[in-house]
């Protein structure tokens, strides 16, 4: 029952890390609704994030893995002028870290994160991100690249990723919201966040790890990871690989859909228990 679970939750990761639609709410709502908050320790919960977390690494950096390489073997051209395209990118990505660090290492501490880590809370993120898609599909133009992307701009899409930390605002949504509110197509405005977010994943999947420091794990609690893992890695890989595409050709309105059918069943559940 428990391995089955860890795949199910995996499962949950691979899929919301990336899609427009928050997975940090959908951890917390899948373990409220089904009480699973109770039976685990803490230290459990927050490893078994750590293992999550390194899965959507795994994903993107395999799916990522030519645009990494030309970024690594642009990093010794980073101080020549002008820079070529993949030396701009690696700015970019740069600038647009430069919030969700600030935010995440600076101003979030564990008691803004408790306050936040609620239903209630998910629940409305969830519904103020359905009505920012819904909106943005609507208004401006979305036909440009990455490439005309400024270094402004960048850091207008990493203080969407830093809001991010609220849980049910999602990463994905909120950046691309943002990349497409300057005018980026919503695939490029995917590909981009989707880079840009390899810095604050490895940094959260970081941070958790440390927490863990001197927690003793036994063998079965490791068998439980390793299964959240790997079913957030596959899954997560496709999410990806098929998320862009689905992209170019359509709108996001099913997920702002999505997002406002769960958080209306999270407020009817909140009412009644």
């Amino acid at each position: 029952m428990d391995l089955l679970r860890a795949a199910w939750l995996g499962v949950v990761q691979g899929l919301t890390e990336f899609l427009p639609v928050s997975s940090s709410a959908h951890l917390i709502l899948a373990r409220e609704f089904f009480g699973w908050n109770t039976r685990w320790a803490p230290e459990i919960a927050l490893a078994f994030d750590v293992a999550c977390h390194v899965g959507t690494l795994l994903a993107v950096v395999l799916f990522f893995r030519r645009d990494l390489a030309a970024l690594a073997a642009a990093v010794p051209r980073a101080w020549r002028t002008p820079p070529d395209p993949a030396v701009r990118r690696l700015w970019l990505i740069a600038a647009g870290t430069i919030p969700v660090v600030i935010v995440g290492g600076v101003i979030w501490n564990d008691r803004i994160q408790d306050a936040v880590r609620t239903p209630a809370v998910a629940a409305g993120a969830l519904l103020a991100g359905a009505v920012l898609l819904l909106v943005i599909e609507r208004v401006g133009s979305h036909g440009r690249d990455d490439q005309s992307l400024t270094m402004t701009g960048a850091v207008v899409i990493g203080v969407a990723q830093a809001a991010a930390l609220v849980p049910g605002v999602s990463r994905s949504g909120a950046t691309i919201a943002a990349g497409m509110a300057l005018g980026l197509r919503r695939d490029a405005a995917a590909r981009f966040t989707f880079l840009m977010s390899i810095p604050a994943i490895v940094a959260a999947a970081a941070k958790e790890a440390l927490d863990l420091r001197g927690a003793a794990l036994s063998s079965d609690a490791v068998a439980f990871f390793a299964v959240g893992m790997v079913s957030s890695a596959v899954v997560g890989y496709l999410t990806v690989k098929y998320f862009i595409r689905f992209l170019a050709a359509h709108r996001l309105d099913v997920f702002a859909w999505y997002r406002i059918a769960l958080a209306a069943v999270t407020f009817a559940w909140l009412a009644l228990r």
